[in-house]
Protein backbone atom coordinates (compact mmCIF):
# COMPACT_ATOMS: atom_id res chain seq x y z
CA UNK A 1 0.00 0.00 0.00
CA UNK A 2 1.13 3.55 -0.80
CA UNK A 3 0.36 6.19 1.81
CA UNK A 4 0.12 9.89 0.98
CA UNK A 5 -0.10 12.59 3.61
CA UNK A 6 -3.19 14.73 3.10
CA UNK A 7 -0.93 17.65 2.17
CA UNK A 8 0.96 15.61 -0.46
CA UNK A 9 -2.32 14.37 -1.95
CA UNK A 10 -3.71 17.92 -2.21
CA UNK A 11 -0.48 19.25 -3.74
CA UNK A 12 -0.38 16.48 -6.35
CA UNK A 13 -3.97 17.22 -7.39
CA UNK A 14 -3.38 21.00 -7.42
CA UNK A 15 -0.25 20.65 -9.57
CA UNK A 16 -2.00 18.32 -12.02
CA UNK A 17 -5.05 20.57 -12.31
CA UNK A 18 -2.82 23.64 -12.63
CA UNK A 19 -0.95 22.07 -15.54
CA UNK A 20 -4.08 21.27 -17.53
CA UNK A 21 -4.52 21.00 -20.53
CA UNK A 22 -0.95 19.62 -20.60
CA UNK A 23 0.23 16.65 -18.57
CA UNK A 24 1.73 17.77 -15.26
CA UNK A 25 4.43 15.86 -13.40
CA UNK A 26 6.67 15.73 -10.36
CA UNK A 27 8.55 13.51 -7.96
CA UNK A 28 7.49 11.78 -4.75
CA UNK A 29 9.60 12.06 -1.59
CA UNK A 30 9.25 10.06 1.61
CA UNK A 31 10.21 6.97 3.58
CA UNK A 32 9.18 3.40 2.90
CA UNK A 33 5.76 3.58 1.27
CA UNK A 34 4.82 6.92 2.87
CA UNK A 35 4.92 9.97 0.59
CA UNK A 36 5.54 12.96 2.84
CA UNK A 37 6.40 15.59 0.23
CA UNK A 38 6.26 16.19 -3.48
CA UNK A 39 8.64 17.99 -5.80
CA UNK A 40 6.50 19.48 -8.60
CA UNK A 41 8.33 19.98 -11.89
CA UNK A 42 7.63 21.41 -15.30
CA UNK A 43 6.70 19.03 -18.10
CA UNK A 44 9.68 19.47 -20.38
CA UNK A 45 7.72 17.76 -23.21
CA UNK A 46 4.98 20.42 -22.99
CA UNK A 47 2.47 17.84 -24.19
CA UNK A 48 -1.03 16.67 -23.37
CA UNK A 49 0.03 13.06 -24.09
CA UNK A 50 3.57 12.78 -22.75
CA UNK A 51 5.61 14.02 -19.81
CA UNK A 52 9.32 14.48 -19.31
CA UNK A 53 10.95 15.64 -16.08
CA UNK A 54 14.09 17.75 -16.60
CA UNK A 55 17.16 15.82 -15.32
CA UNK A 56 18.22 18.76 -13.16
CA UNK A 57 14.91 18.52 -11.29
CA UNK A 58 15.59 14.88 -10.45
CA UNK A 59 18.94 15.94 -8.96
CA UNK A 60 17.33 18.80 -7.00
CA UNK A 61 14.61 16.50 -5.67
CA UNK A 62 17.25 13.93 -4.70
CA UNK A 63 19.19 16.54 -2.73
CA UNK A 64 16.00 17.83 -1.12
CA UNK A 65 15.02 14.32 -0.06
CA UNK A 66 18.45 13.70 1.49
CA UNK A 67 18.18 16.96 3.45
CA UNK A 68 14.82 15.73 4.77
CA UNK A 69 16.26 12.35 5.77
CA UNK A 70 14.06 10.75 3.13
CA UNK A 71 14.50 9.47 -0.43
CA UNK A 72 12.96 9.69 -3.87
CA UNK A 73 10.11 7.21 -3.90
CA UNK A 74 8.77 7.74 -7.40
CA UNK A 75 7.00 9.96 -9.86
CA UNK A 76 3.51 11.33 -10.45
CA UNK A 77 1.90 12.68 -13.58
CA UNK A 78 -1.51 13.43 -15.01
CA UNK A 79 -3.41 11.96 -17.91
CA UNK A 80 -5.57 14.66 -19.41
CA UNK A 81 -7.86 12.51 -21.55
CA UNK A 82 -7.37 8.93 -20.42
CA UNK A 83 -7.76 6.72 -17.37
CA UNK A 84 -5.47 6.72 -14.34
CA UNK A 85 -3.44 3.80 -15.68
CA UNK A 86 0.14 3.80 -17.04
CA UNK A 87 0.24 4.15 -20.82
CA UNK A 88 2.51 1.89 -22.89
CA UNK A 89 4.94 4.84 -23.06
CA UNK A 90 4.83 5.23 -19.27
CA UNK A 91 5.66 1.54 -18.89
CA UNK A 92 8.44 1.61 -21.47
CA UNK A 93 10.09 4.69 -19.91
CA UNK A 94 9.69 3.69 -16.23
CA UNK A 95 13.19 4.36 -14.85
CA UNK A 96 13.26 2.43 -11.58
CA UNK A 97 11.50 -0.82 -10.60
CA UNK A 98 11.49 0.20 -6.93
CA UNK A 99 9.59 3.43 -7.62
CA UNK A 100 5.93 4.23 -7.04
CA UNK A 101 4.16 5.53 -10.16
CA UNK A 102 1.16 7.74 -9.39
CA UNK A 103 -1.19 8.59 -12.25
CA UNK A 104 -3.93 11.22 -11.93
CA UNK A 105 -6.73 11.12 -14.49
CA UNK A 106 -8.34 14.45 -15.33
CA UNK A 107 -10.72 12.84 -17.81
CA UNK A 108 -13.80 13.39 -15.64
CA UNK A 109 -15.07 16.20 -13.44
CA UNK A 110 -13.47 14.62 -10.36
CA UNK A 111 -9.77 13.77 -10.62
CA UNK A 112 -8.86 10.14 -9.95
CA UNK A 113 -5.50 9.22 -8.39
CA UNK A 114 -4.10 5.68 -8.54
CA UNK A 115 -0.68 4.18 -7.80
CA UNK A 116 1.31 1.43 -9.48
CA UNK A 117 4.57 -0.49 -9.45
CA UNK A 118 6.16 -1.20 -12.83
CA UNK A 119 8.58 -4.11 -12.90
CA UNK A 120 10.05 -5.50 -16.12
CA UNK A 121 7.18 -4.10 -18.18
CA UNK A 122 4.50 -5.49 -15.87
CA UNK A 123 2.09 -3.10 -14.15
CA UNK A 124 0.73 -3.89 -10.67
CA UNK A 125 -1.69 -1.56 -8.91
CA UNK A 126 -1.02 -0.53 -5.31
CA UNK A 127 -3.75 0.50 -2.91
CA UNK A 128 -3.59 4.16 -1.90
CA UNK A 129 -4.28 5.53 1.58
CA UNK A 130 -4.64 9.27 2.16
CA UNK A 131 -3.57 10.64 5.53
CA UNK A 132 -0.74 8.83 7.27
CA UNK A 133 -2.73 8.42 10.45
CA UNK A 134 -6.30 8.31 9.15
CA UNK A 135 -5.79 5.75 6.40
CA UNK A 136 -8.75 6.90 4.34
CA UNK A 137 -8.92 4.86 1.13
CA UNK A 138 -8.60 6.78 -2.14
CA UNK A 139 -8.70 3.81 -4.50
Amino acid sequence: MVELTGDSYQKILAHCLGGYPLEACGLLIGKGNLVTAIHPTENEARSARLFSIPPGEVLRAGRRSEEMGAKLLGVFHSHTNSEAYPSPTDVRLAPDPSWIYVVVSLRRTLAELRAYRILFGKVAEDRVAIGASGRVEAS
